[in-house]
């Protein structure tokens, strides 16, 4: 018991320098504990609040995180190493799930289903205290994607953020005391996965828990809630493909295919790291893709022209490097020597469609090439994997999009370009990329339950 009460703290670093930015407690299982009951507390007078004065507070949520969107994209420039273009997108992203999701909380409206005899209406009430455990490769947005729909549907909200990454977290916490919100109704509890991740995985006053991270800690994460029946929303590890037609426009194609996966570093869970490319085309699309690979700008994320930051950790670099072994053929850029976790633009070219760069989640700069015969052998490639989030289609043929689109197995599919998420629009994944779905119309609804009620009018 005795380690309980010692402060155990974490440090934060930037990943670009290596330098120590911050140092923050990390909490227990006994204040996970205080958490729960504080936010239990505050969650019954947040529900029983005016739907309009819940929405307003929201809406000012919003306002003060846009009021102070530019210190938030700096302090996620220092602690994930991302663009400052990336970082003030992230931020901009926070208000708007914040005005979204107020938009819903009076329009979550149940239904009245004709029945003989009386009156049955729906009723879609809150959980009570959602745990959200966010991950380290986008702090802010995914973080709001679990809590403003869920404070929206009036439920409080603890929210344990990635150990590298707790500071946009814990500052948020404070602009939403500083907006109005109820004390306590929307906790971040800094601290260690192990720890206090698993302390709100396994309490009994958690009613949800909304995860983003690997497949592995997903299936854990599962096992644990299934011993109380526990509600779970999982967004883990991808392995999209995108798949190039020779009958779409090549240029555009291969011009879009750098950041397609460079973006966030290779850090995200939609990057395109399997590049399938249609035979009579391939040669061609790898000669315009390698001027894309090569002129990617690597370095200082605070530099508004840098395109590509350093890795988030020392062990995640070594996670990279550990996929690409010297002599693999392939298109490298450039990135920064010395300090920070850097690692180069990579496509590999000659590979084995099996081969763990070409079938695992990387979570880097890495992407690989495989030729296809034909749209069957397209759809065989692009469906061979665990995986199925997302995933982007070019060609110029509507028959085909629309064929391709419906025989991959993933969440999200773009055609002709590479988006995967917009806040209202819905997000998730097939298969081990994940269980349920996030934003779009119905966030709200994933946060409650639905009550039956039959009323008889027989006298």
């Amino acid at each position: 018991m005795s380690h309980e009460h010692h402060a155990v703290e974490h440090h934060v670093l930037n990943p670009a320098t290596e330098e120590v930015i911050a140092t923050v407690p990390a909490t227990t299982a006994a204040e996970v504990d205080a958490a729960v009951v504080r936010a239990a507390r505050a969650q019954q007078g947040w529900a029983a609040a005016a739907p309009a004065d819940r929405a307003r507070l929201l809406r000012r949520f919003a306002f003060v995180v846009d009021e102070h969107r530019e210190e938030l994209a700096r302090l996620e420039v220092r602690e994930a190493g991302h663009t400052l273009g990336n970082a003030r997108w992230e931020a901009g992203n926070v208000r708007d799930l914040l005005d979204f999701a107020a938009g819903g909380v009076e329009r979550l409206s149940g239904r009245q289903i004709p029945v003989a005899g009386g009156l049955d209406i729906t009723l879609l009430e809150p959980l009570g205290v959602i745990g959200v455990i966010a991950p380290w490769n986008f702090p802010m947005p995914i973080a709001a994607w679990g809590a403003a729909p869920a404070l929206a549907a009036g439920n409080a909200v603890l929210l344990k953020p990635a150990e590298t990454t707790p500071l946009t977290a814990l500052r948020l916490a404070e602009l939403a005391l500083e907006a109005g919100l109820p004390e306590h109704l929307f906790q971040v509890l800094p601290g260690a996965g192990a720890v206090a991740g698993n302390a709100l995985v396994e309490h009994p006053g958690v009613a949800k828990i909304v995860f983003t991270g690997s497949t592995g800690v997903g299936r854990q994460i599962m096992a644990k809630c299934a011993t109380r029946v526990k509600r779970v929303t999982l967004e883990l590890g991808g392995k999209s493909p995108n798949i190039v037609f020779a009958d779409s426009d090549l240029e555009a194609a291969a011009a879009a295919t750098p950041m397609s996966f460079l973006d966030n570093s290779g850090q995200d869970c939609c990057a395109r790291t399997r590049v399938l490319v249609e035979r009579g085309v391939y040669d061609r699309f790898l000669e315009l893709l390698t001027p894309g690979i090569e002129s990617v700008v690597v370095g200082d994320p605070s530099d508004e022209a840098t395109q590509m930051g350093p890795l988030i950790s020392a062990a995640q670099l070594e996670r990279v490097r550990s996929y690409v072994p010297d002599g693999l053929k392939g298109i490298r850029g450039s990135a920064p020597e010395g300090r920070g976790f850097w690692f180069p633009p990579t496509v590999l070219t000659d590979i084995a469609a099996d081969a763990p760069a070409a079938t695992e989640e990387v979570f880097g700069p890495v992407a690989v090439v495989l030729p296809f015969e034909d749209e069957a052998d397209a759809i065989r490639l692009a469906n061979a994997t665990e995986y199925g989030l997302s995933g982007s289609i070019w060609t110029r043929d509507v028959g085909r999009a629309i064929r391709v689109s419906r025989a991959v197995a993933a969440g999200n599919l773009s055609v002709n370009s590479h988006s995967s998420v917009r806040y209202w629009t819905p997000f998730g994944g097939y298969k081990q990329s994940g269980l349920g779905r996030e934003l779009g119309p119905d966030a709200l609804a994933a946060f409650t339950e639905t009550k039956n009620v039959f009323i008889s009018t027989e006298a």
